[in-house]
């Protein structure tokens, strides 16, 4: 199959690049995501990598390299859990064309396989229905709705909870 995006490990000469997506789409990203908006915050971001717990990639379109968007994997849980929560975001000047569909499908191909996941879970706010067209299209089902669940934008909002087993997984 031929990507039309390859995802990327950040490094801190890609702050400049991450921050200016971050200003680009300010308004796109309003009250659905906070991403980091300053060195400082990319910085801790970086750090957070480095401790195994969160793994975050840079998506960017094969054509051109262009930084069209983040995924992440987020409170990566070992044990008996082996789990992580999703997280995800694009440039909004690539938005509605399919790129962080398959930036979604190619992290999950790593969930799934080299990190051996059983379980990724998306959280996702019920007014959201792009994000939530997204992980219904690459096999997530809705298991339940948290009220109040994240603080984003400075208020707490409702979440829906969708969730993908290894099983369930079907890469394309």
């Amino acid at each position: 199959m031929n990507h039309r995006v390859v995802l990327r490990k950040p490094v801190w000469r890609d702050r400049h690049e991450f921050l200016g997506l971050v200003r680009a789409s300010r308004a796109f990203h309003r009250g659905w995501v906070a991403p980091a908006s300053s060195s400082v915050a990319y910085a801790a971001s970086l750090q957070r990598q480095r401790r195994g717990t969160h793994l975050g990639f840079l998506a960017r379109r094969v054509e051109d390299g262009a930084l069209i968007g983040v995924v992440s994997l987020n409170e990566i849980v070992r044990g008996t859990y082996q789990g992580a929560y999703l997280g995800y975001y694009a440039d909004a000047r690539f938005a509605g064309r399919g790129y962080m569909r398959e930036a979604v499908a190619l992290a999950l191909e790593r969930a799934f396989g080299p990190l051996r996941l059983h379980r990724v879970e998306a959280n996702i706010q019920p007014a959201n229905q792009r994000s939530i067209a997204l992980v219904r299209s690459l096999g997530f089902r809705r298991e339940g709705f948290s009220p109040r669940y994240l603080k984003i934008g400075g208020r707490w909002r409702d979440h829906e909870r969708w969730a993908l087993l290894r099983e369930d997984w079907s890469p394309r």
